[in-house]
């Protein structure tokens, strides 16, 4: 089984923001797969099903950002999986153009806050993640303001597509041609 966790907030007012981006491809991969996200626990939503002929969890958790990792392990260690063959996260990126995603099968947090609390608590970097374009913060803009601000209607069009890709890019993944997904979709556009 593998698990894919989409990173976000949660809440109405959270909704499409940038920093939710993970969640809104969780919910186009449930829907496109017709997997209900309707368990609740380990401080998650989530859902089962199948994807490119795997078993999958499709996971939002609950915790708020930067406790995304409170979520995570504990879920990853009930089904005692591992984190570097069994976890793929989909999160935010601000130094990516919107409409770009970028495919790495490990790494650093790079600054995210979300992303350090998974590596925290899964003591590992060894994880795959897509990281979905949202746009660099302007200049004297508040990280946390833009990163939980909407997108433009154009921006928002741009990453919609790019939700398009990063399920198509789960599904290489699946497929085990994690190099294959690195060199379609990782190019600039």
């Amino acid at each position: 089984m593998k698990v894919i966790a989409g990173l976000g907030n949660p809440g109405k007012k959270y909704e499409h923001t940038r920093h939710n981006v993970g969640f809104d491809v969780i919910d186009a991969m449930a829907e496109k797969y017709n997997i209900i996200l309707n368990e609740k626990k380990y401080k998650g939503i989530y859902g089962s099903g199948y994807i490119a002929g795997q078993k999958v969890l499709l996971v939002q958790p609950q915790t708020y950002m930067n406790l995304s990792g409170e979520c995570i392990a504990p879920l990853m260690d009930f089904y005692k999986l591992d984190p570097e063959e069994d976890l793929l996260v989909i999160y935010d990126d601000i130094s990516l153009d919107p409409g770009r995603i970028r495919i790495r099968a490990k790494g650093s947090a790079g600054g995210h806050n979300g992303m350090k609390s998974v590596i925290g608590w899964l003591g590992t970097e060894k994880f795959a993640r897509i990281k979905v374009g949202v746009g660099e913060k302007p200049e004297n803009w508040d990280l946390a303001d833009y990163v939980t601000g909407h997108f433009s209607k154009e921006d928002r069009a741009l990453v919609e597509d790019a939700f398009v890709d990063a399920i198509s890019a789960t599904e290489h993944i699946l497929m085990d041609d994690f190099s294959g997904a690195m060199n379609l979709f990782n190019r600039k556009k």
